[in-house]
């Protein structure tokens, strides 16, 4: 199994100000790899390590292990986060950590059936309790919302080819494997997108991913809960690896910045928004060009930072 690297792990976490007494958490905890940093800077300080992979959770537990009480951990969703802090009895923290990446071990596990280049069996569920996976979606969807899965989550210019392909292919048998589902979807394109420069797989394979977890869903829920759990002066990042992602996070941060919505013709404010974060970042931080070279898979990162007023 490929080793996992954390993507801009410097930046993300000296983003975060650490304070060795503030409380932090780290909404994606995945193997560890942002915990360790945000941990060993932590004197009687607090890190609540959350993720929604329960087997994440287990080998964070042997990476984070050493800090003892310092590190709480918490199978659930960082959607439900004001509900988390509630459970545990905190009302805010002093920064959020949260990275939107799908993990090595995750993508390199055939069994988990989020890679393109193993064959496994299609589920991709980030929480392998749930119910729906990838099966649900390449097997039920109806064709038309099929295509614009495939369109608005991945981008992908030959939705509707992808999408008729795999129901004639699903009335003949269902499609079990992410080996099938490959070999549906680089039948289904022209040579043109088959020689392009990206990986033809990768855009059909992320769209199933993020409609099987809901992934947008629950980012907008998190967008909107953060702020109000954040103590003053407390930083919230984000390091999306999609275009919709960022814009999500963006739009949000900008949303909260700005505050008022009263049309700039009103003489007083009667919407009552009040601004509640001050953006820190204007332009996302991406990685350097020495980590990509280092983590290839991290190359369509960007960091977006925001702070409590």
């Amino acid at each position: 199994m490929t080793e996992h690297v954390p993507v801009m792990a410097g930046e993300a976490t000296d983003s975060l100000k650490l304070r060795p007494d503030g409380t932090y958490l780290d909404g994606t905890c995945g193997l560890g790899g942002h915990g360790v940093l945000i941990a060993s800077k932590l004197d009687g300080g607090r890190l609540i390590a959350i993720d929604r992979d329960e087997s994440a959770i287990e080998r964070a537990r042997d990476v984070l292990g050493r800090f003892g009480s310092a590190v709480t951990f918490v199978h659930g969703n960082f959607g439900n986060l004001a509900q988390i802090l509630d459970g545990l009895g905190v009302d805010t923290v002093d920064g959020m950590l949260f990275d939107l990446g799908v993990s090595s071990m995750q993508l390199d596990s055939p069994e988990r059936g989020f890679g393109y280049m193993a064959g496994g069996p299609a589920d991709m569920r980030m929480d392998r309790s749930a119910g729906y996976s990838a099966r649900n979606v390449i097997n039920e969807t109806p064709e038309a919302e099929l295509r614009e899965i495939l369109r608005e989550y991945g981008e992908e210019r030959y939705a509707g080819r992808i999408a008729r392909a795999i129901v004639r292919r699903r009335l003949e048998k269902p499609i079990e494997s992410t080996g099938e589902l490959a070999g549906i979807i680089r039948g289904a394109m022209p040579p043109e997108g088959l020689r392009e420069r990206q990986n033809p797989l990768r855009r059909s394979f992320m769209a199933i991913r993020i409609a099987v977890n809901d992934e947008l869903g629950e980012l907008g829920r998190m967008l909107e809960a953060a702020p109000d759990r954040l103590s003053a002066g407390g930083r919230i990042c984000v390091i999306t690896f999609h275009s919709l992602e960022d814009r999500m996070v963006k739009e949000a941060f900008l949303s909260r910045e700005r505050g008022c919505v009263c049309p700039k013709d009103f003489p007083v404010c009667v919407c009552g928004f009040k601004q509640t974060l001050r953006v820190v970042t204007r332009k996302p931080t991406i990685p350097r060009e020495a980590e990509i070279e280092a983590n290839p898979r991290a190359r369509s990162a960007k960091l977006r930072v925001a702070e409590k007023v």
